[in-house]
């Protein structure tokens, strides 16, 4: 031990001397690097968890499911331009997936309604109604904290009834218990008869699939929101304005994704009005590129580092 120091002490105290004669360059580098590398390890760190926010909410919406989102028109030139060759996501989509589609587990239409008012008053943003089946929460994983969902007798009978969002029941009725509490969307009173736990949301749309607070939100049966709520621009939208489906986990979900579009281009005569989603494949996507992004970060971190030493390398010599 004492060899090997007295074997570099001559080079130690020579790059320590260098360093306290050029004390001010010696800083300056120093400083370059730290806040270089601080730099990128800041950027990771804020890139990770923005892209573990993305990821736990594809990652909610099931890998093994799949999703059709329309596309409605915006305003009435739009719409029937479009309507030149298709009527929009409609039931007859939705039969004729269930139909020609193996491997499907379960599958719900999704209708959903913007109110213009709710009671009990709310100074936050008004939830967003939607309409399924009771299929839903066996195709999202749904896990209610109350209550429970509604059955398809309640869907058939339409029934005024729905589950709320843990952000909406907080915002409309407190904190305390809400199951058998009434709330007034528009002019229709719903009985709450559920509460669902919290779930993953995202800030930005993904793929067609808005993003939204999921937690905002009051689901009923499909029926209800057909039958009992009326929308002024209805007009420019589709009979039902998306699917959820489920797949065994056996099957490959973006293989059945393919089936499901080709089929639905079929009967909407290549009008473009659709998207389909396929979590799966999204989840993957998000995690190669995440992988990608964090190698190139380190990349410029060991560049950083590289370069500091080799000026101060250069700087002692």
């Amino acid at each position: 031990m004492k060899s090997l120091l007295a074997r570099y002490m001559p080079e130690l105290w020579m790059g320590l001397s260098s360093l306290f004669v050029h004390k001010l360059r010696s800083l300056l580098t120093m400083l370059g690097m730290i806040f270089g590398v601080g730099a990128v390890v800041a950027m990771l760190s804020i890139t990770a968890g923005a892209q573990e926010q993305m990821i736990s909410f594809i990652d909610l919406l099931g890998v093994n499911n799949i999703i059709v989102e329309a596309r409605e028109a915006v305003n009435w030139p739009e719409l029937q331009t479009v309507r030149q060759k298709s009527s929009g996501l409609s039931f007859r989509d939705f039969r004729a997936i269930a139909e020609n589609v193996p491997g499907i587990v379960a599958m719900t239409p999704r209708k959903r309604f913007k109110p213009t008012k709710v009671f009990p008053k709310t100074t936050q943003e008004a939830p967003l109604l939607i309409g399924v089946e009771p299929s839903y929460p066996q195709i999202q994983s749904l896990k209610l904290v109350a209550g429970r969902f509604f059955t398809a007798e309640e869907n058939a009978a339409a029934a005024p009834v729905c589950v709320m969002g843990e952000k909406a029941k907080v915002d409309l009725l407190g904190y305390g218990d809400a199951v058998g509490s009434f709330v007034k969307v528009n002019d229709v009173w719903l009985e709450v008869i559920g509460v669902m736990a919290p779930l993953a949301t995202a800030d930005a749309d993904v793929e067609g699939v808005q993003a939204g607070d999921r937690n905002n939100q009051l689901v009923a049966p499909l029926d209800t929101v057909m039958r009992r709520f009326d929308d002024n621009t209805s007009f420019l939208k589709d009979e039902i304005d998306g699917i959820y489906i489920r797949v065994a986990p056996t099957v490959n979900s973006i293989e059945t994704a393919e089936v499901v579009r080709t089929i639905l281009t079929a009967t909407h005569k290549d009008a473009g009005d659709f998207s389909v989603v396929v979590p799966a494949g999204l989840l993957e996507e998000r995690r190669r590129t995440q992988f990608i992004f964090e190698v190139v970060m380190i990349c410029i971190a060991g560049i950083s580092l590289l370069v500091g030493g080799r000026q101060t390398s250069s700087g002692n010599s």
